[in-house]
């Protein structure tokens, strides 16, 4: 969904796997809400949206061990580097779906476009209502501002003190930053049992907010921690591949059910996102360990489809929409 993407001689499957997983269950969701307005793939396609956390727990991997290996090597990290490379990842594919929102009323489905600055400052997030064009690119945002935090702190905690004490920093602003988004969870929720429409303030004030949302990023970054300050331990995790995707589809697996039984509850809202990141970071896990199934088994299509997740992202709303439209004119 991000853009971030590995080269075709160093792919892992288990991660295009998981990438290809995600894509899907997004366009299956998005699928049910926009086109059908039926549960026409059960509760694959009602907990679709879960997608996007996968792709978070993803990037807070993959752009955690840039950071961290590239801070641990002898040419050094170079900030202006890291940004540049990543804004030539997302931002040209963003532009182009951007302008067609934009340019073409009937890509938006005719929904109000919000001022063109919040696009382009991926600060769209921010208080979003629902039903606004290209509302999906609210997890961009979100994923937009990570890049923009991450490598800065890194940076600031790697300068201060000795490397014992820098990991135990690290550890501990990632602990903080979940229990934080934890209580603020907990706090936005309790102050919208009064609000008029319950459904439309969680999603503009928790489900669309960076800080409530930030639970997979952090603990794809842990994993990330995890592999470059203690090799060791990770090195011990990896041999034990088929548990970790075991341990990770029973977390995800209750979690689904207890989403389904009453998503926008208060127990759900505050712990059920720690729970996915949980969960998809053992499944994580698992796609890089060598003796896992999703390490060893290679998913037909898999990889292209995960080759092509961002521009899918983009996308594919607005095509599913405009091909509805165009079998209801048909029949």
């Amino acid at each position: 969904m991000d853009g971030v993407n590995t080269g075709a001689a160093s792919r892992i499957h288990g991660l295009d796997t998981l990438r290809a997983l995600a894509v899907a269950l997004v366009v299956l969701h998005h699928y049910t809400l926009f086109v059908s307005d039926a549960p026409t793939f059960g509760w694959v396609g009602t907990m679709g949206w879960a997608g996007v956390d996968l792709f978070f727990a993803l990037s807070g991997y993959l752009i955690g061990s840039q950071i961290f290996a590239a801070l641990g090597s002898s040419r050094g990290f170079g900030l202006g580097r890291f940004y540049l490379r990543r804004l030539l990842r997302t931002l040209p594919n963003f532009w182009v779906v951007l302008a067609l929102y934009a340019l073409w009323p009937a890509w938006r489905d005719d929904a109000p476009m919000l001022p063109l600055w919040q696009y382009l400052t991926f600060t769209q997030n921010i208080y979003l209502e629902p039903g606004t064009a290209f509302s999906h690119a609210w997890s961009l945002c979100i994923e937009e501002q990570f890049y923009m935090l991450l490598p800065a702190a890194a940076i600031l905690g790697a300068a201060f003190g000795q490397a014992g004490v820098k990991q135990r920093w690290a550890w501990g602003a990632v602990l903080l930053a979940v229990t934080g988004g934890m209580l603020a969870r907990a706090t936005i929720w309790q102050d919208g049992q009064d609000a008029t429409n319950r459904l439309g303030y969680y999603y503009q004030y928790i489900y669309y907010s960076s800080w409530c949302r930030a639970d997979e990023l952090l603990a794809g970054v842990a994993l990330a921690l995890l592999k470059h300050r203690a090799p060791g331990l990770w090195r011990r995790l990896l041999a034990h591949g088929n548990a970790l995707l075991a341990a990770g589809t029973a977390v995800i697996g209750g979690t689904f059910a207890w989403f389904l039984d009453d998503h926008y509850a208060f127990a759900q809202t505050v712990v059920g996102y720690p729970l996915l990141a949980l969960g998809f970071s053992l499944w994580i896990l698992a796609a890089l360990a060598p003796d896992s199934l999703l390490h060893r088994v290679r998913v037909p299509g898999a990889a292209s489809l995960a080759l092509w997740s961002y521009a899918i992202y983009l996308t594919h709303k607005s095509v599913s929409i405009l091909v509805a439209a165009r079998m209801a004119q048909a029949v």
